[in-house]
């Protein structure tokens, strides 16, 4: 019996909601944040490589080699650390909330690198995102702890996946994705190691380790593709951006994290202005296919 694809993409949504639970579980005990960055990189890299190798996925090579390795630096190694270093400064729910600031950063990032329109709709998403993490700022949480570094990093973390956007533009037409994150997260994961301390980990760490790979990072993309393949992408934008109520939801009930009122109206803006991006990107998209038919 075939599974519902919006029931795929729900169930990525709930894995990506995991990444901060398990990286915070893995953090209490004993693991340093960039440490859970380098073993989600590194055992990811390991599933991906596999995937890439009984699938005779076409890796990247010449220059696209080059670009899909430098990828891995930023894409991977910044991402991946400034995303547990948002969850160890700020909370795991304050963390997925300003992850959600990367839609408003490809808009900015397609203006100003590849001159794509900035419009009304992109000037409103983008007003909105900076008035949500002002209202965040402000606003605060019990077990929310929201300082300029949680700020900063959860930022560099929605900066740094924006990316995946521009990136995946270029490439993943013209490669299967799993092939490119066969080689961008073991690049990630080189990135990382000069700047880890490992310690001795405890087997609920491991267990929480093991679990971001697996859940959190390839199953997660793979169910979220499968279902992609079937889903307009406007209706596979709104299920994901789930993520963060996820997210939101664990944090409280685990760790006793609760965004006040205030900080819950302006998660509500970042994610609104996410969702407002996706739906505009998807509303051009049609647009370009009605004048190409019509031309």
């Amino acid at each position: 019996m075939s599974v519902p694809p919006a029931a795929l993409v729900l169930t990525a949504a709930v894995l990506w909601g995991l990444l901060g639970i398990l990286g915070k579980g893995a953090q209490e005990a004993g693991v340093g944040a960039l440490e859970v960055a380098f073993w989600r990189a590194a055992l990811g890299g390991v599933l991906f490589a596999l995937h890439a190798g009984l699938t005779r996925a076409r890796l990247p090579r010449g220059r696209d080699l080059g670009v899909t390795a430098l990828f891995g630096l930023v894409g991977v190694s910044v991402f991946y650390g400034a995303y547990q270093l948002a969850v160890r400064t700020g909370g795991a729910s304050l963390a997925a909330v300003l992850l959600y600031t990367a839609p408003a950063f490809v808009a900015l990032l397609g203006w100003g690198l590849l001159r794509e329109r900035l419009g009304a709709r992109e000037a409103l998403a983008v007003a909105g995102t900076l008035g949500g993490v002002a209202l965040i700022s402000l606003g605060g949480g019990g077990g929310v702890t929201v300082t300029g570094a949680a700020l900063g990093w959860g930022l560099l973390s929605g900066l740094t996946y924006s990316l995946y956007y521009l990136y995946g533009k270029a490439f993943f037409g013209r490669y299967a994705p799993t092939a490119l994150y066969a080689v961008a997260l073991p690049v990630g994961a080189l990135g990382l190691l000069p700047f880890v301390t490992f310690g001795t980990a405890t087997l609920a760490a491991w267990g929480s380790l093991v679990a971001i790979a697996v859940l959190s990072t390839y199953l997660a993309y793979l169910a979220y593709s499968a279902g992609l393949r079937h889903l307009p992408a406007t209706r596979a934008s709104v299920i994901a951006s789930l993520e963060p109520v996820v997210a939101a939801v664990l944090a409280a009930l685990i760790f006793g994290e609760r965004l006040s009122a205030l900080a819950l109206a302006g998660a509500a803006l970042v994610v609104g202005a996410a969702l407002l991006l996706s739906l505009g990107r998807r509303q051009e998209k049609r647009e370009k296919e009605a004048a190409a038919v019509s031309s």
